[in-house]
């Protein structure tokens, strides 16, 4: 296994929509393909009042054990959100990998051509989830920053509320995203494993299990940061995706698990 989390970027294709960690709004961190150092730390908004940050290289270039040291710090950054973006970027990793293992398998010609696209799929979906986790990083700093506005004044109060939510509905907006992306994969795994080589029937149900661990934890990531949302409509807009997310994302590990016995005892 390589000892960073990727590399360039390929191309796009398929469903849901592709790209390849889609900027913030305002002040995205930028992501240079030299391994140079944003991402992580990269600084909050000029509106916003920047708070004291170790400047950190994306995740896409760090090694495993750099990240879980970060992951471990007391740091609020990176948290559950991105470790639900790093846990589903692994479970495209691993579909693509039970792909490739079936495209040129004897006896399996006929499913090859649709193997390749799940491969070349999933290999997006791994940079698009990448992506996502430092977007996930820096927006809750953009949170901590809108925490700290002066409040002095009514008109700072106003401005105070305006720029919380607004920052809060951009972390509540990216897990949702890892969410959905986790769930979708899911469907491709279990695709892999019913009709992809035996011998790696393991490795798509453990693809599926990290996703739906992964769609589980973004949505709780989603759910603490929409708790207090001032646009109640918005909010109960998330907590129906949740629900949606939540049952699919069952319904689909039952669908796995079934499918890996039924590879197991054939």
């Amino acid at each position: 296994m390589s000892e960073t989390w990727g590399g360039p970027s390929p191309g796009s294709n398929g469903a849901p929509e592709r790209h390849d960690a889609p900027a913030p709004q305002e002040a995205p961190p930028t992501q240079p393909s030299d391994g140079g150092t944003s991402g992580w730390s990269s600084a909050a908004s000029q509106s916003l009042p920047g708070p004291a940050i170790v400047v950190e290289p994306p995740v896409a270039s760090q090694r495993i054990q750099h990240f879980l040291d970060e992951l471990a710090s007391d740091a609020p950054t990176p948290g559950g959100g991105a470790w639900a973006a790093i846990s589903a970027a692994a479970g495209a990793a691993m579909i693509a990998m039970v792909a490739r293992l079936t495209m040129k398998k004897k006896g399996f010609e006929a499913v090859a051509e649709r193997m390749e696209k799940i491969a070349h799929e999933c290999d997006d979906e791994m940079f698009a989830l990448l992506g996502l986790a430092d977007r996930d990083a820096y927006a809750y700093r953009e949170v901590m920053a809108a925490y700290k506005l002066p409040k002095g004044t009514s008109e700072e109060q106003h401005t105070w509320s305006f720029t919380l939510q607004r920052a809060l509905e951009r972390a509540a907006d990216i897990p949702l995203e890892v969410a959905r992306r986790a769930v979708y994969l899911m469907g491709l795994a279990e695709e892999a494993l019913s009709n992809g080589n035996p011998n790696a029937a393991s490795d798509a149900y453990s693809a599926a299990a990290a996703l739906h661990a992964a769609a589980l934890a973004a949505i709780a990531n989603m759910e603490i940061n929409a708790i207090t949302f001032i646009d109640k409509t918005r909010q109960q807009e998330l907590a129906d995706s949740a629900s949606s997310l939540r049952n699919r994302a069952q319904s689909l590990l039952r669908e796995v698990g079934d499918a890996f016995v039924i590879v197991l005892h054939s």
